[in-house]
């Protein structure tokens, strides 16, 4: 286990120099002109990818090159989610995967990612929901995940704040709850990730935009940046809402809409929500942040974006679907807003796996998904850019599977694409 810098001993000692001795969390490089590998995109999924490559394959010689500031995209703007409660077994695997990571990952990283797993309780509206609660958490349970379906009475133990009337606008009778589900600290994983990599001798190179890839023979060798041309062995793409952009650079289409999908956050007030609770009849999440802020979502604005705003018709369905469910909230104020760039799949499934030009891997596709399978997206990744095999688990999410029609329909599957 990696030994923490951050201390009870070492914050006193540097609390009595006025914090000046702190040695940077990673260094700041100029990049090289070649690497063993480059991964593009410094969000968690990137940043967890070149730090796999370093620790499990040994491949240190890695840049990861990010075009603003590492977290600055859809790893900052979020709602810190976690959980594995999906429908297919190959969902369930993937992303149980992601969350039995996380589950050891403050340890492995020596960094607090502030893993609460508080719970995560899906409720249903109507006998339909209920019914297809029952059937939801049977799948789950038989991949082997946990799953505990609740009636009515159950959920009002644990939410006695919904409004549990008979005139109620959205009445509860029951749901499906994950007690291994919660929530982490969206930048501490950026920032875990980012620390522990360069500590391995990965250089994470900040403020360096991909143009365009250099191809030589039909493959790929590097790539063209505002901060020069850097080749390697094999590139790996990050880049969440902008897959579609990239790969076209690259001289391919992707099966990917990007949308944007929005998140908000309250005033601060008394502890008085200790789950993560969705609403499948009307598209809210929400969960309560260790300062006492309900942060909470809802769906995707239904138009394709690459903004990181939303729309006013989304914001008015989130919070009347909060204030349906839970009317103490509805004096509160809202603080802030913002919006992330999801790269949606026909199926909401991610693809995984080689690009059609050789040379270049993909991780893209996570739509909603993709903080919650952060430590899974890289550790995949990792291992198909450094074994040039596909991980048992990735197999069903590479891009054959639009070819062959075997998708993974999560989005049928569990009604929602969160």
């Amino acid at each position: 286990m990696p030994r923490s810098a951050y201390s009870v001993l070492s914050l006193i000692r540097q609390g009595l120099v006025r914090h000046r001795g702190w040695r940077p969390a990673w260094r700041r490089p100029d990049p090289r002109p070649h690497y063993a590998a480059i991964v593009v995109g410094g969000g968690g999924h990137g940043l967890a990818t070149a730090y796999y490559l370093a620790k499990t394959h040994g491949i240190t010689d890695v840049a990861v090159l990010e075009k603003g500031w590492i977290g600055g995209g859809n790893t900052g703007r979020n709602t810190t989610v976690v959980r594995s409660n999906y429908y297919f077994p190959e969902s369930g695997r993937l992303y149980d995967l992601a969350l039995k990571l996380y589950e050891g990952l403050s340890r492995e990283l020596g960094f607090n990612v502030m893993l609460s797993q508080r719970g995560m309780l899906m409720l249903a509206h109507s006998p339909h929901d209920l019914e297809f609660a029952r059937r939801t958490a049977n799948a789950i349970r038989r991949n082997g995940i946990d799953c505990e379906l609740l009636d009515r009475d159950a959920v009002a133990r644990r939410l006695p704040i919904l409004d549990l009337s008979a005139e109620a606008r959205f009445p509860v009778l029951g749901g499906y709850r994950q007690a291994r589900g919660g929530v982490a600290r969206h930048d501490a994983v950026a920032w875990g990730y980012a620390r522990a990599a360069d500590r391995l001798g990965v250089d994470i190179v900040q403020n360096c935009e991909v143009l365009g890839f250099l191809t030589e023979a039909g493959r790929i060798t590097g790539v063209e940046t505002t901060r020069g041309t850097i080749r390697a062995d094999r590139v790996g793409l990050a880049v969440a809402g902008h897959s579609g952009v990239l790969a076209a650079k690259a001289g391919f289409r992707l099966p990917i809409t990007s949308y944007a999908l929005q998140a908000f956050v309250s005033e601060p007030v008394k502890p008085i929500l200790d789950e993560v609770v969705l609403s499948p009849a009307t598209g809210v999440y929400v969960s309560q942040s260790d300062k006492g802020e309900l942060v909470l979502g809802g769906g995707l604005d239904l138009h394709p974006s690459y903004s990181q705003r939303g729309g006013l018709p989304t914001a008015e369905n989130v919070l009347s679907g909060l204030v349906g469910m839970f009317p103490c909230f509805a004096n509160l104020r809202l603080m802030r807003n913002w919006g992330g760039i999801v790269d949606v799949v026909a199926d909401s499934s991610p693809i995984i796996g080689p690009a059609p030009t050789p040379g270049l891997y993909l991780n893209c596709g996570w739509g909603t998904g993709g903080f919650k399978a952060i430590p899974a997206g890289g550790t995949l990744l990792a291992h198909l850019m450094a074994t040039g095999e596909q991980h048992p688990i990735a197999r069903p999410f590479g891009l054959e599977r639009f070819r062959t029609g075997a998708l993974v329909d999560e989005a049928a599957a569990s009604g929602i694409p969160h």
